[in-house]
């Protein structure tokens, strides 16, 4: 039954958003959000170590670092949480156009060119499918990045907090 409905859709392949929600899921950037806690976390943390690298001689100029060492610590915490914010900015872009794709029962796509642009309803099979997908798979996603902003927000609030008592 599935082959009937995709047989009949005028979508190009890779513009079917399952197809793109499985590209997204599969992409070496993307898929880091859909690895089990643990190991999500290990990569946002390796992402925030390495922009130490950018962020600790930026803060060194600003804040000698044996002379004002707390001022040093928390300026270039502050400035690599900027590229950790970023990242997941970009993360939960990414997973919100797959999902607005996913939930609109239109699907607009481009047959040769960005100056032919067509729309077609979807099934009500492939509106399920696209559905269950959303609910199960992409919201849980949306849900981590969520949570993940608001600690990032709430080390900053800490950190800035520890930097009025300095």
């Amino acid at each position: 039954m599935r082959e009937v409905s995709v047989s009949k859709c005028p979508v190009p392949t890779e513009q079917q958003p399952v197809n793109e929600y499985q590209e997204l899921k599969e992409s070496w950037f993307f898929s880091w959000v859909t690895l089990d806690w643990s190991g999500y976390l290990a990569k946002l943390g390796w992402l925030w170590g390495w922009s130490l690298l950018i962020s600790g001689p930026i803060a060194a100029s600003s804040f000698a670092p044996l002379k004002y060492p707390g001022q040093f610590i928390l300026a270039s915490a502050a400035g690599s949480s900027l590229f950790l914010g970023l990242a997941l900015l970009r993360l939960y872009l990414g997973w919100f156009y797959v999902r607005s794709r996913l939930k609109n029962a239109n699907v607009i796509y481009e047959e040769s060119g960005w100056y032919d642009g067509k729309s077609w309803p979807k099934t009500p099979e492939v509106l399920l499918q696209d559905r269950l997908i959303l609910t199960y798979q992409v919201q849980p996603i949306l849900q981590r990045l969520r949570q993940t902003c608001y600690g990032l927000f709430a080390f900053l609030f800490i950190g800035s907090i520890i930097w009025y008592c300095l």
